[in-house]
């Protein structure tokens, strides 16, 4: 197959080399640089980009980065080729000459397109589309908000995954949005440009203000005894509320999965205390009115750890925590309950996942997991399956399934009622983690994924704070988890004065 890759070649981007070089890898497939004339981005864009990577100490090789023309001439086309599709990214011609898939940014193409998407939605929909139809499309996350050299280049390295996938013949959806904009070229004036610059500056300042004040992030968890319907029935906070899980505001609780274990209720949660700034996994017990204690330590490894993962099989207690900083997905094994962790297996290598959760559906364990690949931690679903929970688990053909912000990342066990599997799912357009999705898987197979977000639940009155984060339940009690505020402790004087 011969792929002709329309690009402005006066605009030479590190993600366009990115993602010539990765399409040549793919076997069959021969690529060619068709040059084109894009949609210009306004001058002073540059001078923004430049601000921001000074105010927020980012690299200046980033995948917008422009390199020298001279790296195309591996796949710049010489003479006349008749190509067996076009892939435009800048929409700079209307040659619709033979088959042409062009990329979109809320329907609009280009760099241009791409920011002026940012700016308004935070979260932008990449379409590829040919004609009206439309190949492949998934919403775009990032973790840096507010930034917007930061959230493009998020953008640009999922930009690279879905292409990957459409090429590869992926079935890479969304459900119907809102569409904002018409769709034409935007045109950002230097006011814009100047708000912008502005924002960043006041965003850096508040940040650090915030930071003096706070102990940031700080994240808390929320239980209740449930009596009658569960969140999943409710789709709403219960009128009674949630009680937080106290702490000493020296560490934050995150993370909630409860178990039941002979007869006992034990919550395991993510623990993070401020000082180290490194996540190890705590458990506490429940009694009938409540936590019996504080958590305590369980499981603590060199590298971060959160979402514990636990779950029982075969007469055992198992844990899969996050532990995307080792690039792997581990399985532990209680010999001490609830504590004695010890590692098992490893599941999956070479991967940076995050939030991994099993499930068995008909005798076959399904691993799901979003994975960062460059990009956004929370948009890109990955899927394995395996015979047994211990494995060999094998990627699904059509990884990534799924890429959206609004509903890829796992937020707690999947359940099923009556006969209907639901996934607890993190929206995080807004932010990570700002809000709990509730979807409805439609498909689980070796052939493709599907799900329909069913409802959508933030902070509010019933749940002070800006997040909400994770859903988990057992033993007639349920658990949820957002992020909060705590004011860093006013240490005694005394703890200020040094010896010598």
């Amino acid at each position: 197959m011969l792929l002709s890759v329309r690009l402005d070649v006066e605009t030479v981007r590190l993600w366009h080399i990115q993602l010539l070089e990765r399409l040549s890898h793919r076997p069959g497939l021969q690529i060619l640089v068709e040059p084109a004339l894009g949609r210009p981005v306004p001058p002073g864009i540059g001078r923004l980009l430049r601000l921001e990577q000074a105010l927020h100490g980012l690299s200046g090789t980033g995948l917008l980065s422009p390199v020298p023309r001279a790296r195309l001439d591996a796949f710049e086309q010489q003479g006349a080729a008749t190509s067996d599709l076009i892939l435009d990214l800048c929409g700079g011609s209307d040659d619709t000459r033979g088959r042409v898939w062009r990329l979109l940014y809320d329907g609009a193409p280009g760099e241009a397109g791409l920011l002026n998407a940012i700016l308004r939605t935070g979260s932008p929909v990449a379409e590829i589309r040919e004609g009206e139809a439309v190949v492949a499309a998934g919403r775009l996350g990032t973790e840096r908000q507010g930034v917007l050299l930061a959230t493009c280049e998020d953008a640009l390295a999922r930009t690279i995954t879905l292409i990957e996938g459409a090429i590869a013949g992926a079935t890479l959806r969304l459900p119907e949005w809102d569409r904002a904009g018409s769709g034409e070229t935007p045109r950002l004036s230097n006011p814009d440009l100047a708000w912008i610059a502005a924002r960043s500056l006041s965003w850096r300042a508040i940040r650090r203000l915030h930071r003096v004040l706070y102990q940031a992030p700080h994240w808390r968890v929320g239980w209740r005894r449930v009596v009658g319907p569960d969140l999943l029935d409710l789709r709403r906070h219960p009128e009674e509320g949630w009680r937080d899980l106290p702490d000493d505001r020296l560490r934050f609780y995150a993370d909630p999965f409860p178990i039941v274990r002979n007869g006992q209720l034990t919550l395991f949660v993510e623990e993070y205390p401020h000082a180290t700034g490194k996540g190890i996994i705590s458990a506490v017990a429940f009694g009938p009115d409540g936590p019996l204690g504080v958590p305590e330590p369980v499981l603590e490894l060199p590298y971060h750890l959160s979402y514990p993962f636990v779950f029982e099989q075969d007469g055992e207690v198992w844990m899969v925590p996050e532990s995307c900083a080792a690039g792997t997905i581990d399985l532990f094994r209680a010999t001490r309950f609830p504590g004695g962790w010890v590692k098992d297996r490893t599941l999956v290598w070479g991967v940076t996942a995050s939030d991994a959760t099993l499930h068995e559906v008909a005798g076959r364990w399904w691993l799901f997991a979003t994975v960062k690949d460059g990009g956004s931690y929370s948009d890109a679903l990955h899927l394995w399956s395996a015979p047994d929970f211990g494995g060999p688990f094998t990627p699904h053909a059509g990884n990534p399934v799924l890429i959206d912000s609004a509903s890829a990342r796992p937020a707690g066990r999947m359940v099923e009622r009556a006969g209907v599997l639901y996934r607890p799912v993190q929206d995080c357009r807004a932010s990570y983690g700002a809000a709990l999705g509730l979807a409805r898987v439609t498909r689980l197979d070796d052939q493709g994924f599907d799900q329909s977000v069913e409802t959508v639940l933030t902070a509010g009155p019933k749940w002070p704070g800006r997040r909400l984060h994770t859903l988990n339940s057992a033993g007639g009690f349920e658990f949820i988890d957002g992020s909060g505020r705590a004011r860093r402790p006013l240490w005694p004087r005394r703890s200020l004065v040094t010896s010598g």
